[in-house]
């Protein structure tokens, strides 16, 4: 018997939205999960192996909160302009909000 899987309806939403086609609900394709488990592979290849041994899960948890923020405050990311991705997202919304109507009081 196969292990069931529980998907979120918002989450699947979310990626849609980004325009990521998710692959939820097939079993053995190729593409399902591959975000995530790309993901997985840099943080462990990134931070968990280069600084073993780990002395307990409040070390991993401490470093996992740096490697965040450094992954998306920090890092540098050529596909975006050589610029952090939390700096692309703010560009991103600072150019996309809605203007007012002309003559609307502010």
């Amino acid at each position: 018997m196969r292990a069931v899987r529980y998907t979120s309806f918002a989450f699947t939403a979310h990626l849609l939205e980004a325009g990521i086609d998710a692959s939820i609900g097939t079993v053995g394709d190729a593409l399902d999960n591959a975000l995530m488990e790309s993901q997985l592979g840099l943080y462990k290849t990134e931070l968990i192996k280069p600084r073993k041994p780990w002395h307990g899960l409040p070390d991993v948890e401490l470093a996992t909160a740096e490697w965040v923020d450094w992954f998306n405050n920090q890092r540098l990311h050529t596909a975006i302009g050589t610029i952090p991705p939390h700096e692309h997202e703010t560009n991103y919304y600072a150019r996309h909000q809605p203007q007012p109507a002309a003559g609307a009081n502010a």
